[in-house]
């Protein structure tokens, strides 16, 4: 399976053009700046009438409408992932979020918890502690979801959040992207990924 991933777009999702073939593409968050009604519609509608077979995305920390919110009217083969799975060919896809609310009120640490053990791919927003997710001397990843994703063994685990850690790396059997595809300073600027597994 070919899986296209992005992530971390702000709003500048209808600039990518070209956008390679894969059995499914996945965003991993933040496809707003501000998190408002219109910034999340207008990526909706552009991320529904891409040609891919199978669409999969979650929220990040910038896309505030969709806290604990479901999107009614996505065609069959969009998923919105809030803490759920959804199988694809086999593959199971399983999406956590992020929102500033649920670090607030400890959530965060139950929703890790709550990922199933037969994950094939994790999308998650944050990445895990210590893997692409160096910023200004800090490593900004979430230990729970280190130990969780080592604990598990996905095939894949597809992230973003910190822009200037975009790479991707492979580490205990496990392919780790971080797809942000976006720098504050020159906009779009890194290249969508695709993993095969």
């Amino acid at each position: 399976m070919k899986i296209l991933h992005i992530s971390d777009t702000h709003n500048l999702h209808r600039e990518l053009t070209n956008l390679p073939e894969a059995d499914v593409i996945v965003h991993s968050g933040d496809v707003s700046f501000a998190g408002t009604e219109s910034e999340v519609f207008d990526f909706a509608n552009w991320f529904c009438d891409l040609p891919h077979k199978h669409k999969i995305f979650i929220a990040g920390n910038h896309d505030n409408l969709l806290y604990e919110s479901k999107i009614e009217g996505l065609d069959d083969n969009v998923h919105f992932l809030q803490n759920e799975q959804v199988v694809i060919d086999g593959v199971k896809f399983y999406g956590v979020p992020l929102f500033m609310e649920y670090y607030i009120s400890g959530e965060d640490e139950r929703m890790v918890a709550n990922i199933p053990t037969d994950t094939n791919v994790l999308i998650t927003h944050q990445p895990p502690y210590g893997i692409l997710d160096y910023d200004e001397g800090v490593h900004h990843g979430n230990k729970y979801l280190l130990q969780k994703v080592l604990d598990i063994k996905p095939v894949a685990h597809l992230f973003g959040h910190i822009h200037k850690a975009n790479g991707i790396i492979r580490q205990h059997g496990i392919v780790f992207a971080n797809t942000s595809l976006v720098s504050y300073e020159e906009g779009l600027k890194f290249e969508p990924r695709i993993i095969t597994i």
